[in-house]
């Protein structure tokens, strides 16, 4: 009996290894060759912050003026294909709106240190 439990967890173990191995390569690829999340990836560098919050205040509400484009089309008997689109443009905006956030919340942080020992 005890040989069956170890035969299936050796089993699962395996799959989960399949799985872990997949999504890992999965985000290595999309990481690499996706462009959005290369310029996300560029915001979040020392040298990229000072430009998160301007490309953020741009790209945010194109990237939501395309979806909604987008959703109206196919709201209006488009091709069902626009609806990747929207998840896209959605998912993009996204991004960019967090990466504007967080250079925000780096960019506050030696302010609120000095603030914090001179006060």
């Amino acid at each position: 009996m005890c040989k069956v439990r170890l035969n299936r967890l050796a089993k699962g173990t395996s799959m989960l290894a399949l799985l872990w191995n997949t999504s890992t390569s999965l985000r290595g690829c999309l990481r690499s060759h996706m462009p959005t999340n290369r310029v996300v990836d560029w915001l979040r560098t020392p040298g990229g912050t000072v430009w998160a919050i301007p490309v953020a205040v741009v790209a945010v509400p194109a990237y939501l003026f395309a979806m909604s484009i987008c959703a109206t089309l196919v709201e209006r008997g488009g091709p069902g294909y626009l609806n990747c689109l929207v998840a896209i443009f959605a998912w993009n905006s996204i991004k960019f709106a967090g990466a504007g956030l967080w250079a925000l919340v780096r960019s506050s942080t030696p302010w609120l240190e000095r603030s914090s020992r001179h006060g």
